[in-house]
Formats: structure tokens, sequence, C-alpha cells
């Protein structure tokens, strides 16, 4: 039976034959990837397991748990605030959410806020157990009561606590949190309906199952942790930004109770056709479908490649952080102005506004921790992706 449904234009076949090898492994579970140039959609395809418990398949309309995918729906959240002016990336934090200024914090920006410059980053005095990590208004207030971990302006990824930042944040300026935010400001103007933070029904179908086991990711960095200083000091950052007692059972598979709070770093559901929508406007001067969701000028500036090479506190290599994105990776083809963000698990979505190219992937699988991703699948789908776009650029060939 064949895997992968959907559509592909002429020229992309091999990306739906790569989907297709991908899950047809046993035990891979499913997912779905979008390739958009401009307002032209070049592939659109699904597949797989959604619940193996049931057999249920993957359909174009299923939500999958996006782990850090959602840092970069929450900073967009952000980004259209700052467009209608009611907040400067340049500002301090502070003028908006007073409570932030507890702890010698008060001359944090927002920059450094979305650049993961506030030292801000461990876990444990945030959330220092199950409970804690499921209640995100009191992650809120711990955060602005709390004192920098390190001096503010090195980055060293928020891997939990960015989300918590930007929500306190934009609460602190709207009133409203960050899932109704998700849905007001970017799902609604976009007209999609794949984009939330949470759960959007308890009783909803939409809902993939996550397959796998998530142990082996904090076990292996607690291992870091132990080891010696100065050596592993970027693994023992990053342990501590993603490690407190509980992690393990807010994530647990299938159905994580962290489906049922806010955790605007981790815990989005999106399909890849609201995400590569959203990057859609990124890639292409803030539109897309005819729809408006951020004016020229600041995509222009969120998008704007970071000048520094100095490695990031907690992960050890350079990041270059734009204001709530990093760098697109994908080896084997150069796209220095593609930004986005991807996620444990394999999850991510990215916009390029050099080619108008924009691209996302989701899944339920999670694999043992043996790359920053745990799955490469959308590294070489996006990877193949962009060599055939180039391949077939020639004059009116894809035009818009």
């Amino acid at each position: 039976m064949r895997v992968c449904q959907g559509n592909v234009e002429p020229g992309f076949e091999p990306v739906a034959q790569l989907f297709e090898r991908l899950f047809r492994v046993a035990g891979r579970g499913g997912g779905s990837f979008v390739l958009r140039h401009r307002d032209r959609v070049l592939v659109d395809i699904w597949g797989g397991v959604a619940d193996p418990a049931t057999g249920a398949g993957w359909w174009r309309d299923t939500l999958a748990l996006s782990f850090s995918t959602t840092k970069g729906v929450a900073a967009t959240v952000i980004h259209r605030l700052a467009d209608r002016g009611l907040l400067g990336y340049d500002d301090p934090v502070a003028a908006f959410w007073p409570e932030f200024a507890a702890g010698g914090k008060d001359r944090i920006t927002v920059r450094q806020l979305l650049r993961h410059q506030a030292g801000l980053d461990r876990l444990a005095p945030i959330a220092p157990d199950a409970d804690a990590l499921l209640d995100h208004r009191a992650a809120e207030q711990r955060l602005a009561a709390q004192a920098p971990d390190h001096r503010p302006g090195s980055s060293a990824y928020h891997a939990i606590t960015f989300g918590w930042l930007c929500a306190g944040l934009a609460r602190a300026i709207t009133g409203k949190g960050m899932a109704e935010l998700v849905r007001t400001e970017l799902a609604e103007p976009l007209g999609v309906d794949g984009l939330h933070i949470g759960r959007p029904d308890p009783d909803s179908q939409r809902v993939a199952a996550t397959i796998g086991e998530l142990r082996p990711m904090p076990d292996l960095l607690a291992r870091f942790v132990a080891l010696p200083f100065p050596i592993t000091l970027p693994h023992r950052r990053i342990a501590e930004a993603m490690l407190s007692p509980g992690v393990n059972e807010v994530f647990r598979p299938p159905c994580p109770p962290v489906l049922d709070t806010e955790m605007p770093s981790a815990n989005g559901l999106f399909t890849a056709e609201s995400l590569a929508t959203l990057y859609g406007a990124l890639a292409n001067g803030g539109a897309v479908n005819g729809r408006r969701l951020l004016t020229g000028g600041t995509v222009h500036d969120l998008a704007r490649p970071p000048r520094s090479r100095v490695p990031d506190l907690a992960l050890g290599f350079p990041m270059y952080w734009r204001l709530g994105y990093h760098q697109a990776f994908v080896p084997g083809v150069r796209m220095p102005t593609a930004f986005g963000h991807y996620g444990y698990a394999g999850s991510g979505a990215w916009a390029d506004p050099a080619t108008g190219l924009s691209a996302a992937f989701v899944s339920n699988r999670v694999y043992p921790l043996s790359n920053a991703m745990g799955d490469l699948a959308l590294v070489r789908l996006s990877r193949l992706c962009v060599r055939t776009f180039r391949a077939l650029q020639r004059p009116g060939a894809l035009s818009a």
C-alpha cells in the first residue's frame, strides 16, 4: 500500500519518493511536509500512522506535537505586536512588564529576550517539578522575579523558558495568553487552522499520538551534567536549560500532559501546511496568499543575519540567532538568508527571503538523541527540494 498522499508539482516527484521511503520504515509513525514558492504550493504530502493503538492514518490536517518549532511561532506573535507599535525591540522588557525589573533585569531589552540573551535559561528554578511545568502563569511570574543565571547579553539557548518569557511579555501588553494570541494574531489573519499552543480541544481527534520514548534525551543530558568542568560546560548548560524533575512525566507518550498547558517553547501542535504558510509570509515581505501578516520593514529587520559568530553558551556552537529564529541549517545547499526554527523529534520550518521559498515538516515519531534534532527527515527533504527548485529554475518555469 502506498504511504505518501498529496500532490507535488512536476519535477518534484523525487521528494514524494523520498518521503515514501522514509515513512515505509516499520514504527515510523506519520508526518507531513510542505514546500511553497511565494503563493504557489510545490509540495504538499503526508502519510503514515497517526495513532498505532487505533491504526488511524495521518491526514493533511493532523496536528503533531512540534517541540522547539513552537519558539518561532511564539516569536512571530511578538513581531505582530512590534509591527503595530506596541513595543520596540530595543525597549526594556520591564517597560511593558514592570515585574520583570526584579533581580536586576530592568535593562534587558526585547531584542535580547528574542536572541536568548536574557540570562534566564535554567529551567529548575522556574519549574522545579511536574506541577510547576504545567502551570504557565506561575512560570511567567517566577521568570519576572528571577535574577539572571548569567550576565545578560550573551546568548544561551533558553530551551523551555523562552516561550514563557515571550508569553509574559505579550500578556503584559495585551492581557491575553499565548494560546489565544497565536489564534488571533497568526492563525486567523493567515486563514489557517493548524497553529495551536497546546491542544485546541480536549476531545480533538486531529492530534497525533506521540510515538517513541523521550527518556533517552534527558538521561543522556544528565550524564553530561555529571562530567567535569570546563570541558562539558555547553553540555552542562543545555542540560540545565532542559531538565527539571517532572520533565519525563509531562512529555510522556502517547498523550503527554504537556498538551493541556501553554508551554510556548515546546508544546505547539501544528500542521505542516499552516507552518509553511506562516513562514511563507516571512519569506515574502510579510504577505502570503493575499493576506498581510507583517509589514515589509519588520520582516526585513527580523530576518537580517546577525554579525556575531560567538558560540551559544548552551549549545557550544554559533546559532546565528535572529529575533526568535535561527539560521536554517540544510547541509549540502547554501541558503545564507534562510531562517526558521527546528524542533526535537525532527519538526521544523524555514523561510528564505532570497528565493521566496518556505518549508515545514511535522511528525509524531521521537527517536533517541543521536543528533540535535533526533530525526533528519526535514533536512533531507529540504535539501532535495532546494536542489530540485534550483535545477528547475529557468525563465517562467516556476513563476508565481
